[in-house]
């Protein structure tokens, strides 16, 4: 990746991973809206509320994303529910950002991984907007801010390649087994710590529901921590299927490794999602079944891609949050009222 401004057309056009559909069904693009930019050249910063903590160690060199550059934030290229979005890139410095549940703490956590197509973060749409919902649940919130830039390459068959090491990956590993071993002092109970993902966040949801063992060298007694959720809701993702795999019915990735092991996991998605085809989640979903992890999906017939909470006319928009209540109260995570 050569500078932000490719990564700009490919990110700020639309949030996510995955080819655009040319034989999928589309949704009509939305009309070019000019949006003021915000401030470049600046580390993103979380408001009131939130506490930011470095994921590693200040003196651990770790592997940098595709550019050396400073980290820099800015404004999606459209509108979404009439708002304009914001995105954080060239991260190499990770954090999580933590907030504290509102009225009664449940004691439960959920680690939110927004989209952004591996290139950016989208921090708001799909990161600190979620986190205002979720403490409102009596949940602690917390943000993953991973590394990015990291580009998923094709080739002349334009088949997609996952990098060999997946940076956010680790990241979410590192964030997960931080929040297990401090689970006492931030007031959560280490065995219901699960994770939320969107578009690219959707795919790495997966890939840290499934992986079995870290995938760097352990840095402190954090890493000793088990890096495995205690549950996983995906919202419209990517990465997780591929249409030129020539095994029969809904061939998963080459990269998408599943384990017996992985946690109740819960797919909510739009069928005529322009960006992340709907089989992604459900090859997921029929992956899953199969080798025994309980899996519910939910598939609605309008909603497109990278909405988050933002309420459009789709009943998805507004109806996914009841959705997920219900379930976490059916796996214990949450009573019911």
């Amino acid at each position: 990746m050569k500078r932000v401004e490719s990564l700009s057309m490919a990110v700020l056009l639309a949030l996510g991973v995955g080819r655009a559909a040319t034989a999928q069904t589309r949704e009509a693009a939305p009309a070019p809206t000019t949006i003021p930019k915000v401030s470049r050249q600046m580390v993103w910063q979380p408001g009131p509320g939130g506490t930011q903590i470095p994921l590693w160690p200040a003196d651990l060199a770790i592997q940098k994303p595709d550019s050396n550059r400073p980290e820099e934030v800015g404004n999606g290229s459209r509108l979404v529910a009439g708002r304009p979005w914001h995105w954080a890139t060239y991260v190499s410095r990770p954090t999580m950002t933590i907030y504290k549940p509102r009225g009664r703490n449940t004691r439960a956590a959920m680690l939110v991984l927004p989209g952004g197509g591996y290139a950016a973060v989208a921090m708001d749409l799909e990161g600190t907007e979620i986190c205002d919902w979720i403490t409102k649940q009596g949940m602690t919130c917390i943000v993953l801010k991973y590394r990015v830039p990291q580009a998923w390459r094709h080739g002349e068959d334009r088949v997609e390649a996952a990098p060999k090491v997946q940076l956010p990956l680790q990241d979410a590993q590192r964030a997960i087994g931080l929040l297990r071993s401090r689970a006492a002092s931030y007031g959560i109970d280490p065995r219901r710590i699960g994770v939320i993902g969107f578009s690219a966040g959707g795919h790495l949801a997966a890939a840290v529901s499934n992986a079995g063992k870290r995938t760097y060298e352990p840095a402190d007694a954090a890493d000793r921590e088990t890096s495995r959720p205690d549950f996983a809701i995906l919202l419209y993702p990517g990465h997780l299927w591929d249409e030129r795999n020539s095994k029969p019915g809904l061939p998963l990735s080459p990269w998408v490794e599943i384990s017996a092991n992985a946690p109740p996991t819960l797919l909510i998605h739009a069928i005529n999602d322009p960006t992340d085809d709907v089989r992604h989640s459900m090859a997921y979903g029929l992956a899953l079944k199969q080798a025994g992890v309980p899996v519910d999906l939910r598939l609605y017939a309008k909603g497109g891609h990278a909405f988050g909470l933002r309420p459009t006319p789709a009943p998805i928009t507004t109806e996914w949050p009841a959705v997920v209540v219900r379930w976490l109260q059916s796996i214990e995570v949450l009573r019911a009222r």
